[in-house]
């Protein structure tokens, strides 16, 4: 009877274990989707690959433009900002080009190298730009990227997401996935010297 009740348990037990590794098998395939449709295509997308080093030459701040968080947006949705335009000496080729922050930057206003998340207050909208040009005046020098292809002459700050920020993002899916495998492994093993040991 004893024996019974344990043959059970370890039943349940395993079929737990089982249902979590596949649970977490499953979980990762959803993951790796989900990063393979978002992150992954704006990766690819990017041209701005090759690091280089660029020199301030100018950091201006114009007049206030509007930008628009999204296209086709409503008019409250739109709002003005000091235009702050930084121009830099690329040492790859020595042009003089726009640098902008990053390459959302360049699609949601190309006439301004920062573009800021909307904010109630206005003054602090200009004061980070204030202090945002005032840095670039004060560090001349600087690690940006540049299109080796040439297809775009504009440099840009930082990328969306680096080849660190890819990898780091496959790094969870992976772990999950390779520890639902090995639970699903053990768990066959598990069974398989159950079944061996009571065939002897």
């Amino acid at each position: 009877m004893l024996g019974k009740k344990l043959v059970t348990a370890q039943k349940r037990g395993e079929t737990r274990a089982l249902c979590l590794g596949l649970g977490m098998v499953a979980c990762s395939m959803m993951m790796y989707f989900f990063i393979g449709i978002t992150i992954v295509p704006f990766y690819t997308k990017s041209v701005w690959t090759t690091e280089t080093v660029c020199k301030v030459l100018k950091a201006n701040i114009k007049d206030k433009v509007s930008c628009s968080n999204s296209e086709g947006s409503q008019d409250e949705e739109i709002f003005p900002y000091p235009c702050l335009q930084v121009w830099v000496n690329l040492t790859a080729s020595g042009q003089e080009v726009m640098l902008y922050q990053t390459e959302d930057t360049l699609e949601r206003n190309p006439k301004c190298s920062y573009v800021p998340d909307k904010l109630e207050n206005s003054k602090e909208v200009k004061a980070r730009i204030e202090t945002i040009a005032s840095n670039f005046k004060k560090y001349q020098t600087f690690p940006c990227y540049y299109d080796p292809g040439g297809t775009q002459t504009n440099v840009i700050l930082s990328r969306l997401y680096p080849p660190k920020g890819l990898i780091f993002a496959f790094l969870w899916p992976t772990l999950m996935f390779t520890g639902g495998c090995l639970i699903i492994v053990l768990v066959k093993i598990s069974q398989y010297v159950s079944v061996l040991s009571a065939w002897q």
